[in-house]
């Protein structure tokens, strides 16, 4: 992963390379929370579990971004600086 760029390696030797503004929690996690994740689903999917984000590889193969709504980005947005967290600012 880049600071503006998701990028997984699959199994088959494929790389999938996306913009990380795909996916705005994401997006404004810092390069820690980005780096901690685990495959979910025996690798169908990849898990952050420090901002919450589920990221299936079919949904990457698709060019699918993320589905959260505005609102509800804004609201976890809102309970991550009530908690202090430091989030970078958002790509472009």
């Amino acid at each position: 992963m880049s600071e503006t760029e998701l990028m997984v390696d699959l199994t088959d030797g494929r790389t999938v390379s996306v913009p990380l503004a795909w996916y705005p929690r994401l997006a404004h996690a810092t390069p820690e929370e980005r780096g901690r994740w685990r495959l979910i689903g025996r690798g169908e999917g990849v898990h952050w579990p420090d901002v919450d984000e589920d990221i299936s590889i079919a949904g990457l193969l698709a060019g699918s971004r993320s589905g959260e709504s505005q609102r509800s980005l804004q609201r976890w947005l809102d309970a991550r600086n009530a908690k202090g967290a430091q989030s970078p600012a958002p790509p472009p």
